[in-house]
This record gives C-alpha cells, sequence and structure tokens, in this order.
C-alpha cells in the first residue's frame, strides 16, 4: 500500500461497569433511552478491559471491525450509529473553531480492532466496555472533547457508564431527543477502597435471550417492570447515592441484591418469561445469605445481570473467609491453581460453625473460577504505538 500519508491510530482501554440498580427497558429503541435510572460500579482494568485501536487513512476503502481477531459485519446499525454520532461531532468542531487543529478526514473510512481479556457475551458486561472503549477511542482520533455519554449510549446503553470510573449514575432524561440522558459519576475510584468486587463466572457460554431482545419483551409484556420503573426505582436511586457517598456498605449490600432480585423477577414476569438464572447461580444467591445470617450481618451481596454469573460485592476484610466459603460449597475440579484469579487473595480457614451454616451439599465445578478485582478508573489512552491492535498497513497485528 503506497501512500505518503501513513494513517493515523489510537489505542484506549475501556472497563466493565456493574449496575447495582439495574438498567432495563428502553423508552425509545433507536436513541436508546432507558425507562429509569441506573447506578453502577466501573470495575478495575488490570482485570477486566476491553482494549481498541481506530485508525483512519485515506487508503482505506471501507469501515471494517475485527472484534477479539474476527471480523464482524460494520454496517452493524448501533456501530454505525456511534460512527455517525462522533462525525457529527468532530464536523460541529471544525466548523466552530477554526483555530482547532485539523482532525484526519471525516470523509475517511476507519478501521477498528477491539479485544476484550474476558469472555465476550457470557453475561460480563462486554458490550458496554466495547463501545465506550470504542467511543473514547474515535473521540481521541477526531479530536472530539466533552461529553461522550450520548455517542456511547447508541452503541450500548449501560456503556455510557463505562466513560466513568468509580461510580456512575445514568440519568434517564426527560427529553425525547436524549440530551438530558447522560451518565454523571457519583464518586471517583478512591473514594472507597475497602470494598472489593468478586465475579463467580458460573458459565461463559452465550446467553439464550439477548439483553436487547429481553428487555424490549418486558417492556411490551411486564406490568411489573413499569412500576418498578415508575414507583422503586427513584427512591432507591436517591439511597444507592447516599450509600455510597456514606460508604454505608450494609445499606449498599442489602439495596443490591434487593434490586438484582426484582430485576430477575421483571425478567420472570415477561411473556413468554425469560430466566438469566440458573441453579448454580441460585445455590449463590443461597450461599450469601447463610454468611451473612451466620455473621448476623450483612457482609456479603450479590447481584445478576443478564446471565448466570454472580458479582460479588464486599469489604477487603471478608474477602478470604467468603472465598473460602465458595471452594468449600463449590470445589473446584481441576483448576485449583486457577481457580483464582486477579487480585491475590490470602488462604483462609473455614470454622466448623461456618460449614455447618452453610448446609448445602458441595457443587463441584458449579463455579468455573472467580476473578478478585475492586473499583478502578474511567477509560485510558495507551501511548505506547506497541498496543497498536492495527498494524501500519491497518490490519490487525497477527497475535503474539
Amino acid at each position: 500500500m503506497a501512500s505518503e500519508e501513513p494513517l493515523v491510530a489510537v489505542t484506549c482501554t475501556a472497563p466493565v461497569n456493574i449496575a447495582v440498580i439495574k438498567y432495563w427497558g428502553k423508552r425509545d429503541e433507536e436513541l436508546i433511552l432507558p425507562i429509569n435510572s441506573s447506578l453502577s460500579v466501573t470495575l478495575h482494568q488490570d482485570q477486566l478491559r476491553t482494549t481498541t485501536t481506530a485508525a483512519v487513512s485515506k487508503d482505506f476503502t471501507e469501515d471494517r471491525i475485527w472484534l477479539n481477531g474476527r471480523e464482524e459485519d460494520a454496517g452493524q446499525p448501533r456501530l454505525q450509529a456511534c460512527l455517525q454520532e462522533i462525525r457529527r461531532l468532530a464536523q460541529e468542531r471544525s466548523s466552530a473553531r477554526d483555530g482547532a487543529p485539523p482532525a484526519p478526514s471525516l470523509s475517511y473510512k476507519v478501521h477498528v480492532a477491539s479485544a476484550n481479556n474476558f469472555p465476550t457475551a457470557a453475561g460480563l458486561a462486554s458490550s458496554a466496555a466495547g463501545f465506550a472503549c470504542l467511543a473514547y477511542t474515535l473521540a481521541q482520533l477526531y479530536g472530539v472533547e466533552g461529553d461522550l455519554s450520548e455517542v456511547a449510549r447508541r452503541g450500548s446503553g449501560s456503556a455510557c457508564r463505562s466513560l466513568h470510573g468509580g461510580f456512575a449514575v445514568w440519568h434517564m432524561g426527560e427529553c425525547t431527543d436524549g440530551k438530558d440522558s447522560v451518565a454523571r459519576q457519583v464518586a471517583p475510584e478512591t473514594h472507597w477502597p475497602e470494598l472489593r468486587v468478586l465475579i463467580l463466572v458460573v458459565s461463559s457460554e452465550k446467553k439464550l435471550t439477548s439483553s436487547t431482545a429481553g428487555m424490549q419483551t418486558s417492556v411490551e409484556t411486564s406490568p411489573l417492570l413499569r412500576f418498578r420503573a415508575e414507583a422503586v426505582v427513584p427512591a432507591r436511586l436517591a439511597e444507592m447515592t447516599r450509600c455510597v457517598r456514606e460508604r454505608d456498605f450494609e445499606g449498599f449490600a442489602r439495596l443490591t441484591m434487593r434490586d438484582s432480585n426484582q430485576f430477575h423477577a421483571t425478567c420472570l414476569d415477561t411473556f413468554p418469561p425469560i430466566s438469566y438464572l440458573n441453579d448454580t447461580s441460585r445455590r449463590i444467591i443461597h450461599l450469601v445469605h447463610c454468611f451473612n445470617a451466620h455473621h448476623g450481618a450483612t457482609k456479603v451481596a450479590y447481584t445478576f445481570d443478564a446471565g448466570p454469573n454472580a458479582v460479588i460485592f464486599t469489604l477487603d476484610d471478608t474477602v478470604a473467609e467468603f472465598v473460602a466459603a465458595v471452594r468449600h460449597s463449590f470445589p473446584p475440579e481441576s483448576n485449583g491453581d486457577k481457580f483464582l484469579q486477579g487480585l491475590p487473595v490470602r488462604p483462609a480457614p473455614l470454622s466448623e460453625e461456618l460449614k455447618a451454616a452453610l448446609a448445602m451439599e458441595p457443587a463441584p465445578g458449579g463455579i468455573k473460577y472467580i476473578i478478585a478485582t475492586q473499583v478502578g478508573p474511567g477509560p485510558q489512552v495507551l501511548d505506547d504505538p506497541h498496543a497498536h491492535l492495527l498494524g501500519p498497513d491497518g490490519l490487525p497485528k497477527p497475535a503474539a
């Protein structure tokens, strides 16, 4: 490819976020506007992240995208919505400021390569991290500044929350054009250093009902979902915001579990019903309640998104004992050494009293592995050119 103008490339990373007040249901399918506000915790990118490289060149003949090394359809509507939105913002910027450095030509086609360091579409919020990363990377590429909520949201609603580190709220907004449906930080990642997150990976299979299809059916058929959005979520959002600001773990934990349970209740109230939890998920719920009852305090909380994997919140002084309880209840099958990934957790003994309190038959292999992580920052730019996922020809680098 002979070109005197080398391609311009930018690489960024973005985090996964886990909602503790759940988003489920859109009032506008095209603009991706939610029927209720939501609040989430951003997880640390040392353990879970999407890395995206975006490149433009006058030699590219079409927009192209690769996910985890496989080329995907660049014409998919949500990807195109993100691209159109960022190009529109870049256009506005260049016409508003004569002195602004010129962005790469907006007529050039873009190549995008994105990779997750965790299983895609297994209920680990990969689309949120992916579209947040895409929006952030394209914004760096085109020199777009300011709020990217709208760009990310057009790709995946919850992606706008992954633009922030720490704790984020996605305001549902009132406007029909969605201009006020934006994500804002509630507290930074440094705010609650003792908070820990454990992801119990139950299954990394692709789910039966996608979130997009599931929530549309729920909006159409579940009266419980309407009631939740209008009568329950507003007070819960205010209470959850207070719990985060005051670092009230017991309040945070109880509300997180209740909101997860209500979200899954609205899935069962959908017709035909949707069930994202499986038997192992329900055993984890039982384990958490037994563990808390044994301690006479809410020391651990679970939340489940649209999939069977559990996300556990606890404080650093409880992690070791809870991991021991998980190992006892779900003995690892063969990967004893790989069972615990991420942040190190020291082995802890399990008291006979707690073993008795757990009162369940062990289910070997029910949990494939645990990822131990913590609250983390928002998207980052990688300055190292070696980090680019695309080579100088604009095609994915061969996997090392």
